[in-house]
């Protein structure tokens, strides 16, 4: 597929609101022999809720999402650096993939508002694919995602942290404990943890630690 052929598919995909369509362009203009779409959700029910689109065979998606679930958890200084960064892997489980693909995969993170995904794409048997391409369709993708998912970036504006939620979170980012936070802001230590925990929850951070990343990165110490 030509990069022309490419921005015409996409914008047909844009048009129709089908991500399908232009996720399966990005897989063939890059190569891949298929595509699979995860959002990282922390808070989701179960792994499948977490698939968007996919055009692998369903029990290969059903096998392959715990690997590609454990292998999308990471750090908020990982999140940072790996963001577009093609990450390369094997499958474990290699039953029923598609004609022509092989056991290795690449895996592209992305954000969308708050909202983190993973564009994992199957590689094609005896072929390697372009790093300068694969890059490519993850800026494409991001874009495509930004585009069609409106609505869930509304929704993780909706969790926007308080402003007494940002002043505890400012303070910890300056090394203070809850004891001295509560002292500072004149309330109870209980009431300052919880605040943190509501940080925590809303931001998706297991630590404090990752919670002072995570305003780092979006600007909001």
């Amino acid at each position: 597929m030509t990069y022309d052929s490419l921005m015409a598919s996409l914008a047909g995909a844009i048009e129709s609101s089908d991500i399908s369509q232009g996720l399966a362009a990005l897989a063939d203009y890059v190569g891949a022999t298929g595509f699979l779409l995860l959002r990282q959700d922390t808070n989701s029910g179960t792994q499948l809720d977490n698939v968007i689109a996919s055009d692998w065979p369903y029990d290969l998606v059903r096998k392959s999402l715990p690997q590609l679930a454990d292998a999308a958890r990471s750090t908020e200084l990982d999140k940072c650096l790996s963001v577009l960064q093609p990450q390369f892997s094997m499958l474990t489980e290699a039953s029923g993939l598609p004609r022509g693909a092989s056991k290795q995969y690449c895996s592209i993170a992305f954000n969308v508002g708050r909202i983190r995904y993973n564009l994992t794409l199957l590689c094609p048997v005896d072929v390697i694919l372009s790093q300068q391409g694969l890059r490519a369709v993850g800026v494409h993708a991001s874009y495509l995602a930004s585009l069609l998912f409106n609505e869930q970036v509304k929704s993780g504006r909706e969790l926007e942290l308080t402003d007494r939620e940002l002043e505890c979170l400012y303070w910890i980012a300056e090394g203070k404990t809850s004891d001295e936070i509560a002292t500072i802001i004149g309330i109870s230590k209980n009431t300052i943890n919880n605040y943190i925990t509501s940080v925590m929850r809303k931001t998706a951070t297991r630590t404090r630690s990752e919670a002072i990343a995570y305003a780092v990165r979006n600007n909001l110490v």
